[in-house]
C-alpha cells in the first residue's frame, strides 16, 4: 500500500479498534511493527495526548495538531453514530482512505467506500456497493448483490447473505446472521448471534433467534 504525497496514515482512536486498524495497516504496508511509525500515527483528543503519546509505539497527535494535508485519515471508532459525528467534524479537505487486509477476499466486482477497513479473513463477493466508512471485522463475509449505507459495522463472524440491503449506521454483532434477501433500515442494531431472518423497519436493537427488538 502506497499513500500519495508523501502523506502518512491517521487513525482516529486509539482505543481497541485503533488497534485492530494498525494490525490492518501492518500487514497493507507490509512493514514490521518497529518501522510503523514511518507512515502511521493515532489521532486522539486532548486530553488523551495529555497522558499518553505512544501507542504500540506509534505516535499519538491531538486534534489542534492535525493538518489535512499531511494525513490520510481512517476513523477507527466502532460505534456507527459516534464514527459519523467524528467524521463530519473533521475539516473540509480531509482525505480519507480505505484499508482492505491482504487476506480479505475482495473481489473486482464489489465497490467499498471511502474511509473503510476490510479485516483479515473477509470475503466480499460479487456486485456488492458498501457505504463510506464501513468497518468489515474479522472473518465477515458478505454475498452476492448486498447494497449497505454508510457507516456499515460488522463485529467478528457477522454472516450477511445475499441479496440483502441495509441502511446507514447498522451495526451486526459478532457470529450474527442476516439471511438473503433482508432488508434493514437505518440505526439498526443485531445482537451477538442473532439471527435476521424478517425485514426490519424500525431502529433499534434487534437480540435472539430469530430476532426481535429489544424493548427499553
Amino acid at each position: 500500500m502506497e499513500l500519495s504525497g508523501g502523506r502518512k496514515l491517521l487513525i482516529a482512536g486509539a482505543s481497541g479498534f485503533g488497534k485492530e486498524v494498525l494490525f490492518c495497516a501492518k500487514d497493507c504496508f507490509g512493514l514490521p511493527a518497529e518501522r510503523l511509525a514511518e507512515v502511521a500515527c493515532f489521532l486522539e483528543t486532548l486530553a488523551f495526548c495529555e497522558t499518553t503519546r505512544s501507542v504500540l509505539g506509534v505516535p499519538v497527535i491531538s486534534d489542534a495538531e492535525f493538518d489535512p494535508e499531511l494525513y490520510e485519515v481512517v476513523v477507527a471508532i466502532g460505534d456507527p453514530g459516534t464514527r459519523r459525528k467524528i467524521v463530519e467534524g473533521l475539516p473540509e479537505g480531509t482525505r480519507f482512505r480505505t484499508l482492505i487486509h491482504p487476506s480479505a477476499c475482495v473481489s473486482d466486482w464489489v465497490e467499498i467506500g471511502a474511509g473503510s477497513v476490510i479485516t483479515a479473513g473477509c470475503v466480499v463477493t460479487t456486485d456488492i456497493r458498501l457505504g463510506a466508512h464501513t468497518h468489515l471485522n474479522l472473518l465477515t463475509t458478505v454475498g452476492h448483490d448486498t447494497v449497505a449505507g454508510d457507516y456499515l459495522t460488522t463485529a467478528p463472524g457477522a454472516k450477511l447473505s445475499g441479496s440483502c440491503h441495509f441502511g446507514d449506521r447498522v451495526y451486526i454483532g459478532t457470529n450474527a446472521a442476516v439471511r438473503q434477501g433482508i432488508r434493514l433500515c437505518d440505526d439498526v442494531t443485531i445482537g451477538m448471534g442473532a439471527m435476521v431472518v424478517r425485514d426490519i423497519e424500525e431502529p433499534g436493537v434487534y437480540v435472539g433467534s430469530p430476532a426481535k427488538r429489544l424493548e427499553r
